[in-house]
This record gives C-alpha cells, sequence and structure tokens, in this order.
C-alpha cells in the first residue's frame, strides 16, 4: 500500500470516528430532548440505546479497518491474526443490521412515525446486513490467500533445503 493513500484513509477513518462521538453526543441530547415532549412517549430509551449501540458498530468497524489497514502496510495482513479483526467487522454489521431492524420494529409501533420511514429503515437492515455478506465473502478471499502464502512458504523452505 502507498504511504498517501495510507495516509489518506486514516485521515478519513479519524474524521469519522470523530464524527460518530459528536454523533453520540448530539444524539443523546435530540433524543433525551424528544423524550421530554413526550414525541417518543415510551419508545425514547430504546430508541436512545440502540441509536448509541449503532454509533458503536461503526466504531468497531472503524478501529478494526485500522489496524487491518496496519496490517496491510507491515505485510502481515495474510496472516491468521487478521481473522480477529475480520471476524468483528462481519459481527459488528450483523449487530447494525440486528439494530436498524430493531430500530424500525419500535418506530413501527409509534404514531408519529409514518410506515414510509419505517419501509426505509428495513431496506437499509437490509443493506447493512448485505455489507455483512460482502465481508463475509472478503473473509473467504483472505483464506484463500493466506493458504496460498503458506504454501508458498512451505514451497520455498522446500525449494532452498534442495540448492
Amino acid at each position: 500500500m502507498g504511504k498517501l493513500t495510507v495516509l489518506a484513509l486514516r485521515a478519513v477513518m479519524v474524521a469519522l470516528h470523530a464524527g460518530a462521538v459528536l454523533a453520540q453526543a448530539v444524539m443523546v441530547a435530540m433524543l433525551t430532548g424528544a423524550m421530554e415532549e413526550n414525541l417518543f412517549a415510551d419508545r425514547g430509551t430504546p430508541v436512545l440505546v440502540i441509536t448509541v449501540l449503532g454509533v458503536v458498530t461503526v466504531q468497531v468497524v472503524l478501529v478494526c479497518v485500522w489496524r487491518l489497514v496496519t496490517m496491510a502496510q507491515r505485510g502481515t495482513v495474510f496472516s491468521h491474526a487478521a481473522f480477529r479483526y475480520v471476524h468483528l467487522v462481519i459481527g459488528a454489521f450483523v449487530a447494525a443490521a440486528l439494530l436498524v431492524f430493531a430500530l424500525g420494529a419500535v418506530l413501527a409501533s409509534s404514531e408519529v412515525v409514518p410506515p414510509g420511514v419505517v419501509a426505509l429503515l428495513g431496506g437499509v437492515c437490509l443493506a447493512v446486513f448485505g455489507v455483512a455478506l460482502i465481508v463475509l465473502v472478503l473473509r473467504m478471499l483472505l483464506a484463500q490467500a493466506v493458504a496460498r502464502d503458506v504454501e508458498a512458504s512451505q514451497l520455498g523452505a522446500e525449494l532452498a533445503e534442495v540448492i
């Protein structure tokens, strides 16, 4: 990976992480105010918890991608250690999809939220779950690359013995 690419990616991830922290603070303040105005009535606490946990899933993905970029920069991404971070990314996306579904379910029982918004959340849930499946496919490609790397190392060792 090029140094400029890594630097640009890290700058974007830092900005996203800062935005996620800001979003958590703003959403807590907004939803707390909405609960005081009885806009969500008894649904305010679940919406608040789901929102904060949703932002946490974004932060988990950002940290894992940071670690994977570091491994790629060092040339160690094709190792078994990378699977830990890939599994966390998959889990975070699945958790995010479930949180979006839960948000839709909570908001569906509210008279304040139009049905179109709930349907839109269903589409977002499906899209986020689709991203989890894409990362799962990429995990399978990583597994193949690691296997090939191990095989190449073994063949190199055998060739070194012959020579």
